[in-house]
Order: C-alpha cells, then sequence, then structure tokens
C-alpha cells in the first residue's frame, strides 16, 4: 500500500475493522512521512453490466458512484466514511440481486435513495444533474418531493 502523501510503499496498519457489507477498514500509518490514513477493502465479486442510457454497457464501477456522491457532498457535514458505507450498501443491494445487467436509472434511483435520507442538500445536487433539469420548474418540483 503506498502513503498517499508521499508514495513511500511501507506502512504499518495500526488498526483494522470488519464490517456487516463485507468491507475491512484499516487506519494505517507512512514508516517514512508518519502521517495516517484510511484504506478499504472489499471482495471483488462477478462483473456486473451496467445499461446506460443510450443502450450502451460497461462494467459496474463501485468509484463512480463513490465520486459522484463526493461531488454531491462537497462542502456538507458528511464523513467520508458515510459515503464509503453508503457505496458498499448500494453494490451489495446490486450483488445481491443475482441480476448480471442492470440499468443507470436503478443505479441512480439507489443512490438518491440514500442521499435523500442522508443530508437534503446533497440530495439535490445529486438529483439536479441525475434528473438533468432543464428549467427552475424540474427544480422546483424535486424540492417539492423533500416536503412531503
Amino acid at each position: 500500500m503506498k502513503c498517499p502523501y508521499c508514495n513511500n510503499e511501507e506502512t504499518k496498519v495500526l488498526e483494522t475493522r470488519e464490517s456487516d457489507e463485507e468491507i475491512t477498514r484499516r487506519r494505517r500509518e507512512c514508516l517514512k512521512c508518519e502521517k495516517r490514513f484510511t484504506t478499504y477493502e472489499h471482495v471483488e465479486m462477478s462483473n456486473i453490466s451496467v445499461v446506460k442510457k443510450d443502450g450502451s454497457r460497461v462494467l459496474f464501477d463501485r468509484n463512480k458512484i463513490t465520486k459522484s456522491m463526493q461531488i454531491a457532498c462537497q462542502k456538507r457535514p458528511i464523513e467520508p466514511e458515510k459515503i464509503e458505507e453508503i457505496a458498499s450498501k448500494i453494490e451489495g443491494k446490486l450483488r445481491s440481486s443475482m441480476k448480471k445487467e442492470i440499468t443507470s436509472k436503478k443505479i441512480g434511483e439507489l443512490v438518491l435513495k440514500y442521499l435523500k435520507k442522508l443530508d437534503q442538500v446533497a440530495y439535490i445536487r445529486f438529483a439536479s444533474v441525475y434528473r438533468d433539469f432543464q428549467d427552475l420548474e424540474g427544480f422546483k418540483l424535486e424540492l417539492d418531493t423533500l416536503e412531503s
């Protein structure tokens, strides 16, 4: 494991935690610069194809979910660990469905479901991109769903 600060390859594990979603969280310390960082390990399962809006297919990439949620949660009081936890839950749901193909729409709806519970501002940010609002009216309708 390389240190994200100095790229040194020698680190030591300070703490290890297992979670229900089959993810191992490791707190590490670089032996060179002595900075600490957290890594997450998860078992790589069989591939799931994601069917996009245009009908094309790509391999499922959990990092895309994590990255899009990080963008939606920018400058919000949300711990990065919470984003990882949600991404794990979404991936777990997809894998437990035993389907080899899943639509990008289904993934987007799952992200919205979890973000709605987590943070309303992050939810609206994600929804504005995911639902591709073209005008203020679409935005208002989405806000109304939060209030009900």
